[in-house]
């Protein structure tokens, strides 16, 4: 069938209603196969079907449009979302989520904007149940698309990790919120769609993108995780809003599956940290202390070799092993399954903790464990794993720096003072391995690593674990 004679499909007609259908019903199956790792890679699969179908239906409607540029959309798409899915390495996945979260808000940002051009073009008398989701897709969009912008920033190290403040900048967001809603009340009753009003669009997605940018700015790279979360519920509250007003009915479902799931991670990765979404969003967490001003470089600590700590795991009845970011970026996964499997074959029972903000987004280490075939049931989240811990013979801490220090338990001054952590310190023995004693990317010095059960065990998680394993296999 050639394109026109695809776009042949009346908007409302029960072929229409029934794909659509037939593919937000795979967007929840695929959503609700993502909840386990081992169903995950066919979830993705079936989402993926839905979506197309979604895209195939909504090319098929009357009058759809230009289909050069159409065409050429998606084929520049294609190529760009596979080469970026085969190119990009496992550690610069958060990067990539908030950068693709980012092109979703952007899109129906432009999609608001092209809509009100064209209702101006027509000189149409719009609705309220049509201009009231537009504004609120162009708003929340355009936050979206330049806020995932900072936050992909700063996770890509092109911006400091830091909270980055600007003089008054509450003043200033306040302002321009306040602005952005008095110019949709303005637009909303409105029945002038001359070129005031446009201006005043326009104005307003510019006002939309500095409070993006002004909000996350302040924010530290710690709270990344919960922002990158947040920004996709907008991306997704964005996407419904334009659904609405485009009467497309996959949209609406689509956009409310992303703004719903993302509003309960947000919430519950806050609960996590024992922390609200506001003091996230406006604590500025991520500076350094000023008390910490380097000291921690003359507090006393212990430090081993791979051989013994190869001794020390092979000689324990339990371990249990807490990764970080750090694993990441050293993809040291796979040796960490090899280390676990030389133990397991001693007779050493292993498990692993997981909190629930390690990483740099929601999931990340049960990803990269599961890329490493580590068994599901043996991932523990905190609240299952922290009662096992004054039982566990050693734990071995590979890059988690803040979701490990006891401060958060017993220094009131410590800015994660009150957060849920990993409580290794509960531990008969820790081995921390890591680079050199630097500061997590929250800035905040670890308190662990000085700890009297403590041993730090230095250099490259990947080479460390390899030596460890080699050393495991002639005890």
């Amino acid at each position: 069938m050639s394109a026109p004679a695809l776009a042949a499909l009346a908007p409302d007609s029960a072929p229409v209603g029934l794909l659509y259908i037939l593919s937000f019903s795979l967007f929840i199956y695929g959503v609700r196969l993502g909840t386990h790792p081992t169903t995950a890679r066919r979830g993705n699969g079936i989402a993926a079907v839905g979506m197309a179908i979604a895209v195939a239906t909504t090319l098929a409607l009357q009058g759809i449009g230009n289909w050069g540029i159409i065409i050429g959309g998606l084929v520049v798409g294609t190529v760009i979302g596979v080469v970026a899915s085969r190119r990009v390495q496992m550690t610069e996945m958060p990067q990539m989520v908030a950068l693709y979260n980012g092109l979703g808000g952007g899109a129906i940002a432009l999609i608001a904007w092209a809509e009100y051009r064209h209702w101006i073009v027509e000189g149409f008398a719009v609705p309220a149940d049509e201009m009231v989701p537009t504004l609120l897709a162009m708003v929340v969009g355009s936050i979206s698309f330049w806020g995932s912008n900072v936050a992909f920033g700063k996770l890509q190290e092109l911006i400091p990790s830091q909270p980055l403040k600007v003089p008054g900048q509450q003043i200033v967001n306040a302002l321009l919120l306040g602005g952005l809603i008095v110019g949709c009340v303005y637009l909303g009753a409105s029945a002038d769609n001359g070129t005031l009003n446009e201006t005043i669009f326009i104005v307003m997605l510019v006002a939309a993108a500095l409070l993006g940018t002004l909000v996350v700015l302040p924010i530290g790279g710690a709270d990344m995780p919960v922002v990158i979360s947040l920004l996709n519920a907008f991306t997704g509250l964005s996407a419904a809003a334009a659904g609405i007003a485009l009467n497309n009915t996959a949209l609406i479902v689509a956009g409310t599956l992303v703004g719903s799931s993302g509003t309960i991670l947000t919430l519950e990765m806050a609960t996590a940290m024992n922390r609200s979404v506001g003091n996230i969003l406006f604590a500025g967490f991520g500076s350094p202390p000023e008390s910490a001003g380097g000291g921690g470089e003359d507090r006393p600590y212990r430090s081993m070799n791979a051989q013994d700590a190869a001794i020390q795991l092979a000689y324990a009845d339990s371990v249990v092993v807490v990764p970080g970011y750090g694993l990441a970026v050293a993809q040291a996964q796979h040796a960490v399954k090899e280390m676990a499997d030389a133990l397991e074959a001693k007779g050493v029972n292993v498990n692993y903790a997981i909190h629930p903000v390690a990483g740099r987004m929601p999931g990340h280490m049960n990803v990269l464990l599961a890329e490493a075939d580590v068994p599901y049931e043996q991932l523990k989240e905190m609240e299952e794993i922290n009662p096992e811990l004054p039982q566990t013979d050693v734990c071995v801490v590979i890059g988690a720096n803040d979701v490990t220090n006891p401060a958060a338990k017993t220094d009131e001054s410590s800015p994660i003072y009150g957060m849920p952590i990993i409580e290794v310190d509960e531990a008969q023995q820790v081995l921390v391995l890591k680079r050199s004693m630097s500061p997590g990317f929250a800035g905040i010095d670890n308190d662990l690593f000085y700890h009297p059960k403590t041993a730090m065990v230095f250099g490259d998680a990947k080479q460390t674990v390899s030596d460890i394993v080699a050393e495991l296999g002639d005890l």
